[in-house]
């Protein structure tokens, strides 16, 4: 297997070739022929949905948003195959955004492997819990699946978790009614709670767990090897849901960022399985994650791509879409010196 800084290498190797006519490392066919190296290896359509925030990159691009349905509509196209590795590389976002993103590939594949090379948290894993199989490595995690909630505050804006927010509420008006006293204390808190805030952190929290529930009950559970019988598929889908979003989970995890890995993961229940079984396969699907890392040292921030080379990449605040998009010198992250980039520069005069 390549490994991250091997294919650095490559890069590298590939850039100082094309430097010559002005152009930057070719990334995205470097990233293309380990796309088509995975999809030989399984005989499956391979889709990369991948995010750059461990880079250090910022905005909601870099998060699961309804905008995202569009890129996987790219990457279906002409896509014959109906079973389908998705990678998935992401810090989460909206689970209105994973539900329609899950709901659309159910009706282009009859068989789904979510891939996690190393994080996929939030909405994505309520994306990967929405999968027939789960194949992860001993370092990979999922996350929980509890809404956050953006509320504004005289600082600013910020996110807090649904639970937190019940019960500071319930918390407000236990102390108030025990002691008038602690309403000033009180007050600057609750002003940041508008109206229906308490309500719809309720319905946020009992949409996770229902969107996830019925996926496992129609999808992963169902398979013969869970050995689940069909009258108590239903219960088991919905204990694996409470145990990734409900208040006692809130109480276990403490954080939202909490790491689940995998022999949590087989403990509870799912349909996971380690990518260590199989080490061609997870030289393939490392080479793929080293590749797009890579990218996105750059200035790229979500990349969606499938092994025939459709995609559609989100670029700082620019989106392109289609196969075999350049690119540009600026993207590289090997630029080189300021006089050879006057020099590149002055070639494609």
């Amino acid at each position: 297997m390549p490994t991250w800084g091997e294919i650095l290498k490559e890069v590298n190797a590939n850039a100082n070739q094309r430097r010559a006519i002005g152009l930057g490392p070719d990334l995205d066919g470097i990233r293309l022929k380990y796309l088509q190296q995975l999809s030989q290896l399984t005989g499956r359509a391979v889709i990369s949905y991948m995010s750059g925030w461990l880079q250090g990159k910022s905005g909601t691009n870099l998060s699961v948003e309804g905008a995202d349905v569009h890129g996987l509509m790219e990457c279906c196209y002409q896509v014959k195959e109906r079973e389908l590795d998705l990678i998935l590389h992401s810090p989460g976002g909206s689970p209105e955004a994973a539900e329609q993103m899950l709901e659309y590939l159910r009706t282009q594949f009859d068989h789904i492997r979510a891939i996690v090379p190393l994080q996929a948290k939030s909405a994505a894993t309520m994306i990967a819990l929405g999968c027939d199989e789960i194949l992860m490595g001993q370092h990979s995690e999922l996350g929980p699946i509890d809404p956050q909630i953006l509320v504004f505050v005289p600082e600013g804006q910020r996110f807090a978790p649904a639970h937190a927010i019940i019960r500071d509420f319930e918390r407000a008006k236990h102390e108030c009614r025990a002691d008038v006293g602690s309403l000033p204390a009180w007050t600057p808190i609750l002003r940041s709670y508008a109206g229906g805030l308490i309500e719809f952190c309720h319905q946020q929290i009992q949409l996770s767990m229902q969107v996830v529930e019925n996926w496992l009950d129609r999808y992963m559970l169902k398979h013969s090897d869970m050995g689940i019988p069909d009258d108590q598929r239903r219960v088991k889908a919905k204990n694996i849901a409470e145990w990734f979003a409900s208040e006692e989970a809130y109480d276990r995890f403490r954080t939202h960022g909490r790491p689940l890995r995998y022999s949590e993961l087989k403990g509870v229940g799912l349909r996971v399985n380690l990518l260590e079984n199989n080490q061609d396969l997870q030289d393939a699907v490392l080479s793929v994650f080293h590749a797009s890392e890579i990218t996105f040292g750059g200035s790229a921030i979500k990349i969606i791509e499938n092994h025939l080379g459709r995609r559609k990449a989100v670029v700082q605040q620019n989106i392109l879409i289609g196969p075999q998009v350049p690119t540009p010198p600026t993207q590289s992250p090997v630029p080189g010196n300021r006089k050879e980039r006057r020099a590149a520069e002055r070639n494609r005069r």
